[in-house]
């Protein structure tokens, strides 16, 4: 456990107590993703994915994303737990975000339930989890969305390099 780490409040998580290898779990909370006003998504039957020291990721399914603003590119990541990421570029009117979405088509056996369902970097895009605004993970690299529901300090924070 991490010695800094804050204790949550009524009606919060700590992201130390989530686990590592990380959780897949439904969340039914409404999650909107928008750029420049322009709903690229809107759902209430997502996929979180929650890891230690890391705010929750949400996978959003593709029937509940304007996949047509949506282009794939030839971008790849490997995630130890979850497979080969492929990426995607939002377009909304003469706006255009490169890598901003990404999803795992073929994920492994554990995270079978996110084949094809898509995350997003939320800067600048802009998501809420019901109706708070919520804020990208700090450092730009990884893409959990912080809420006042979990409490950190977070990965990608200053000083957390080597967590």
């Amino acid at each position: 456990m991490n010695p800094l780490r804050r204790p949550p409040g009524p009606g919060q998580e700590s992201v130390w107590d989530y686990p590592r290898p990380p959780r897949l779990e439904e969340v039914s909370a409404r999650l909107r993703v928008l750029l420049d006003g322009t709903t690229v998504a809107d759902t209430s039957r997502a996929f979180r994915v929650l890891e230690t020291s890391h705010p929750p990721v949400y996978y959003l399914p593709p029937g509940d994303v304007r996949m047509e603003l949506l282009e794939e590119t030839a971008r790849r990541s490997f995630c130890e737990w979850k497979g080969e990421a492929r990426y995607y570029t939002v377009r909304a009117g003469e706006k255009l975000l490169q890598n901003v979405a990404w999803s795992y088509p073929q994920p492994t056996p554990a995270f079978r339930s996110l084949a094809g369902s898509l995350a997003f970097y939320l800067d600048p895009l802009v998501g809420f989890v019901d109706e708070e605004r919520a804020l990208p993970q700090p450092g730009g690299f990884y893409g959990g969305w912080v809420t006042s529901r979990v409490v950190g300090p977070f990965k990608g924070e200053p000083g957390t390099q080597g967590w």
